[in-house]
């Protein structure tokens, strides 16, 4: 396929394997965490439904971790996680720093 000269073609991604997934989702947490108590909310690129899937996930465990309920929406382009409305977010000493292996 030829494109003019000033036009570029979109990239491609390549999904990630589970085992991305995995550690994407695990490193993530605590950076979320820490970004709802400083800010009340955390906003990402999520361009693909594999990204809004995953960060709905790394949504989840954040609620979990900070035992307040977090919600997310997306749009097609970002994705904003944040704590429910009428909550007051956790402390920074109830966020846990990412273990380093």
């Amino acid at each position: 396929m030829i494109h003019p000269p000033d036009a570029r073609p979109a990239p491609r991604r390549t999904p990630l394997d589970a085992e991305e997934t995995a550690r994407a989702e695990a490193n993530f947490v605590p950076l979320v965490a820490q970004h709802l108590v400083a800010d009340g909310r955390f906003r990402i690129t999520a361009d693909t439904p594999e990204m809004v899937e995953l960060w709905q996930r790394v949504a989840r465990k954040v609620g979990d971790t900070l035992r307040r309920p977090v919600v997310s929406y997306a749009n097609g382009r970002y994705i904003v996680i944040a704590f429910d409305q009428g909550e007051d977010p956790a402390s920074p000493a109830e966020v846990e720093r990412p273990a380093r292996e």
